[in-house]
């Protein structure tokens, strides 16, 4: 059950599936889901925009992924993932980030893939302190992989705040 961990634009990963730390639109936005989305060219916007919307404006509720194509990404698919909105942490919004993790895990355990790559879910304009979030992404993702020991799983980190704290939580969890 090899987690990797590497400091890299997620849109240039040659992986089965990508995590996109999409919103609830799945439209794009900002930060991971802007660049996917630039990245992968008009066709992810018209293929989100084919997703069902479970209510008005809601194609992706938080702690639940849609699985699309990767278009022009190198991965093959695309699992957009809404990570929680921090509120001081009084809200759920732990295993709402952990349901994200969970939740794709599964979808890629489903789908047969051999590699994932996720982003650090929730860390930039949502907010979730950094550290925090490592340590619940690196616990979720090696619960989930016991029952699928060959899936390759990588931690992109965008930048060194984020390498740090992904480190820390590997290394914290080695001693669990």
């Amino acid at each position: 059950m090899p987690l990797e961990l590497i400091n890299a634009d997620i849109t240039t990963l040659s992986v089965d599936a990508i995590v996109n730390a999409a919103n609830e639109q799945m439209l794009g936005g900002g930060g991971v889901d802007g660049a996917i989305h630039r990245a992968a060219g008009p066709g992810l916007l018209q293929e989100c925009r084919r997703v069902p919307e479970v209510r008005p404006g809601v194609r992706c509720p938080t702690g639940e992924v849609r699985l699309t194509g990767g278009h022009a990404l190198p991965a093959r698919f695309v699992i957009h993932t809404v990570g929680p909105l921090w509120d001081g942490g009084g809200y759920g919004e732990d295993e709402l980030l952990a349901s994200c993790y969970r939740n794709a895990v599964k979808l890629a355990i489903k789908q047969d893939l051999k590699s994932i790559a996720f982003p650090a879910i929730s860390t930039g304009v949502y907010g979730f302190p950094i550290h925090r979030a490592a340590a619940i992404a690196v616990r979720q993702v090696k619960q989930m992989v016991q029952s699928c020991p060959d899936l390759r799983v990588v931690f992109c980190c965008f930048g060194q705040d984020a390498m740090e704290a992904y480190r820390e939580a590997l290394a914290d969890s080695e001693n669990d």
